[in-house]
């Protein structure tokens, strides 16, 4: 059986990131790894073995300049056409299609539980009722 769990931070208006998908206000080191705010992402991550997530996600990722994920292989999920860099083509992959699909595709690779990421592919995996645990630390702030 394959988990997929939703680890998210969202201000305290309910946003996940402003209208023009700035994340900037998420690397604030008091919010990053604090134990109050509850399970910190380190002890979460370590329990994944695979990432969906949808493109904006994905190409934001990409301006951090790492890559925050090198242990973890990662499923951008989209219709249109995505160059991977070089550096990321054994670490990344692109997949179409609907979620129940893309878990079941996952799950045939012995996958047992996936990060699922960002505000447009967490939508569709609660619409397919493939989310089984979602992490939400509110963080205070106004956005």
């Amino acid at each position: 059986m394959i988990k997929c769990s939703v680890y998210i931070a969202a201000s305290v208006g309910g946003f996940i990131a402003r209208p023009d998908g700035d994340i900037e206000w998420l690397h604030n080191p008091e919010y990053e790894s604090n134990e109050k705010f509850g399970l910190t992402y380190d002890e979460f991550i370590s329990t994944v073995d695979a990432i969906v997530m949808g493109r904006n996600t994905y190409e934001k990722v990409l301006t951090f300049g790492f890559w925050p994920y090198e242990a973890t292989p990662v499923v951008v999920l989209t219709n249109r056409r995505l160059t991977i860099p070089e550096h990321l083509q054994e670490k990344v992959r692109v997949e179409k299609g609907n979620p129940i699909k893309v878990v079941s595709e996952l799950a045939s690779e012995r996958k047992k539980h996936l990060y699922i990421d960002g505000g447009k592919t967490i939508q569709r995996f609660l619409q397919a009722q493939l989310i089984d645990e979602i992490t939400i630390t509110w963080i205070p702030i106004l956005l």
